[in-house]
């Protein structure tokens, strides 16, 4: 069956991917983005396609669309993008999804909720699972994002009890792939770029805060797969549960860079998580899915692609309103 769907924050790392894998599948795909923190390039490949649209719009005002389908996938997801407009930010989350399930409702169309492992903040459980309701600062520099993420599930959720709007909600752990925005601000493209050009690897605190590191391939395949299903709403933990300290990640990409960067340390961030790391037997028991892509290898491949792009080409997130 060919869906007409739409992928808000099209043209982001994750958005992007997605937009590519159901161009492939012969799908009708709205690509719908405000290029605050995206790149047109991650697209344009796709623009030639007569099965692919791309509207520079955002999702914070209305617009009329008919769809079968919604990936909401817009939003800042980057410390160093999110906290570069904090209110632009919790508006995209939460009236970005107003607008995005107002169409839903309208539609009759099927929506997933690009939801986050920020919901649970600096987690007092690990590993984290769904019914786990997080330790979040609701007045800290990462709330924009936290609190944001969170109301837009309580509106998912409500649309879905009051309204019958057919709702998906997936909760990302760390992700990392081509695409990444090499200034976002993540460790692994700030590890990736400073390799690549021999300078020091900054970790913040001592390096012995961990994360659960999954490929883009794997996180596509698992989003898609539970647009697709019809019996289960979620939300539901999608990542690696491989849990690697920082230090480790900076050393592997040291390694596989054959750079000579040397670690330095600075103070951790304020509500910075000490520990990351995904229970996923939901996901394995209702969408048969666990990655498969090993960190090693995933990095082999976003290093390779580093090294074909322009790091002039990246602009920071654009200076727009609030």
């Amino acid at each position: 069956m060919i869906d007409r769907i739409l992928v808000t924050g099209g043209a982001g790392f994750l958005g992007s991917h997605i937009c590519e894998r159901l161009v492939e599948e012969g799908h009708d795909v709205i690509c719908l983005d405000n290029f605050f923190t995206s790149q047109k390039t991650n697209v344009v490949h796709l623009l030639g396609r007569p099965n692919f649209e791309l509207i520079r719009h955002d999702i914070t005002l209305p617009i009329h669309l008919e769809v079968d389908k919604i990936y909401n996938m817009a939003c800042p997801a980057a410390p160093g993008h999110y906290q570069y407009n904090p209110i632009k930010t919790i508006k995209t989350s939460v009236l970005g999804s107003i607008n995005m399930l107002g169409i839903a409702k309208r539609c009759g169309a099927r929506i997933l909720q690009a939801s986050t492992s920020e919901v649970y903040g600096d987690p007092e459980e690990h590993p984290q699972t769904e019914s786990y309701r997080g330790n979040v600062n609701p007045i800290g520099i990462r709330a924009c994002y936290d609190e944001g993420k969170r109301v837009a599930e309580t509106l998912f959720m409500d649309y879905h009890r009051s309204n019958n709007v057919d709702t998906r909600i997936v909760r990302i752990f760390n992700t990392y792939g081509p695409r990444m925005h090499p200034y976002d601000g993540r460790v692994v493209s700030n590890f990736i770029r400073q390799a690549l050009a021999g300078q020091d690897i900054s970790l913040f605190g001592d390096g012995s805060q961990t994360r659960s590191f999954c490929y883009r391939d794997d996180l596509v395949e698992v989003i898609i797969r539970m647009m697709n299903q019809d019996d289960f709403v979620g939300p539901v933990n999608i990542g690696n549960p491989d849990e690697f300290t920082i230090r480790e990640l900076a050393e592997k990409v040291i390694k596989i860079c054959g750079s000579s960067s040397k670690l330095t340390f600075a103070p951790l961030p304020a509500d910075d998580p000490t520990r990351r790391r995904p229970d996923i037997s939901l996901a394995k028991d209702k969408l048969g899915w666990e990655p498969n892509i090993k960190l090693e290898d995933g990095l082999k491949h976003t290093i390779e692609w580093f090294k074909t792009i322009d790091l002039g080409d990246y602009r920071p997130p654009t200076p727009n309103y609030s």
